[in-house]
């Protein structure tokens, strides 16, 4: 009897015709609610389920209200968006360099945001406007790498990475001269949001960069024919229709202007751009068509399980440091698996 209802359900599951994919797209949409609706009652408030309700409704005690509607909210829907940025941004980079390593850091990206609002901070000035400054000094610096990477036959991979190396390591090295420059209150400043955090954010912050996120992501998802031709290599993508320097331009300009939003509203954030895309393609395989949308799940899940985690102990922590926490030994696993699977394909 008992084989016969396991048999019976097993028919039942593979009669509903749902691809792996799917039920990978449904698994981390059920996870991404679970840890939102976990992350409105726990904190340094904790609220029963039934004062949530009340609160969402605008009823009950004002300071519930509050909590739910000006704190809890707020926070959650900026990491949600900020997560699907930095996912989709470094998936986006991952396709177009053909380099698995490559993130929103690797560019320049972050290097060129963390600049601009470290010298605002070290000179005390323009303290208010640190965001459409970060968002300046990103897009300006990614500008600026694509500069150095052209060719007279268009953009060189190879030239890309090396510049936006070379990038990152001056802008970072200036940095820290200005911070070792500075007084202690600003550089305390400084660090906070160098390390990522959204302590404070507000609606009024998401409403500003919202428009050109949704927008990025959007326009990113659509990119995923152009990002598996490219996958092909050069001469095939070109004799398949493909032109390689707009392809590339486009997609490059996509991803900067996710990070440089994200980077805008909650700081420097490493790992979720390099991590939640190997990760996706662990499970959902390469083609761009669900590695895109689920990088971009994907983020926004792990960085709001990293937001609810920084916010569980009796002192804060800012949130780039939990993903880096996370991150790291979670991307030296899935090198492990990558050549554990190598190996075994030698094999075979």
């Amino acid at each position: 009897m008992t084989i016969t209802r396991s048999f019976t359900l097993k028919s039942f599951w593979r009669s509903l015709s749902i691809t792996h994919n799917v039920r990978i797209t449904l698994l981390l949409t059920v996870l991404m609610v679970c840890t939102a609706a976990i992350a409105l009652i726990y904190g340094s408030v904790p609220l029963s389920l039934t004062e949530i309700w009340q609160a969402l409704w605008r009823q009950g005690s004002s300071i519930n209200q509050t909590i739910i509607w000006d704190l809890r909210l707020p926070r959650i829907a900026i990491a949600m968006t900020v997560g699907a940025a930095l996912g989709m941004s470094g998936a986006l980079l991952q396709g177009l360099l053909r380099n698995s390593l490559a993130s929103p850091f690797l560019l320049g990206i972050s290097a060129g945001a963390g600049l601009v609002v470290v010298v605002l901070v070290a000179f005390g000035v323009l303290l208010p406007w640190v965001p459409a400054a970060a968002w300046l000094g990103a897009v300006l610096t990614t500008v600026f790498v694509y500069l150095l990477a052209r060719t007279p036959t268009g953009i060189a991979v190879e030239r890309l990475i090396l510049a936006g190396v070379a990038v990152n390591s001056l802008f970072g090295a200036l940095q820290t001269v200005l911070l070792l420059l500075s007084d202690d209150g600003r550089i305390q400043q400084a660090l906070n949001w160098l390390i990522g955090s959204f302590n404070g954010r507000t609606w009024a912050e998401l409403g500003v960069v919202f428009p050109y996120m949704a927008l990025a992501l959007v326009v990113g998802g659509l990119l995923s024919r152009q990002m598996n031709l490219l996958s092909l290599g050069d001469d095939l993508a070109v004799g398949l229709g493909v032109s390689l320097g707009r392809s590339r331009l486009l997609i490059g300009s996509c991803a900067t202007l996710l990070a440089a939003c994200a980077v805008s509203i909650s700081g420097l954030i490493g790992f979720v751009g390099l991590v939640v895309p190997h990760g996706v393609r662990l499970l959902v395989g390469t083609d761009h068509r669900w590695v895109l949308p689920l990088s971009a799940l994907g983020g926004a899940w792990v960085l709001t399980l990293a937001d609810l985690m920084s916010r569980l102990g009796s002192v804060e922590l800012p949130v780039g440091a939990v993903t880096a926490l996370l991150g790291a030994p979670m991307f030296i696993w899935l090198l492990y698996r990558r050549k554990e699977n190598q190996s075994l394909g030698g094999m075979g």
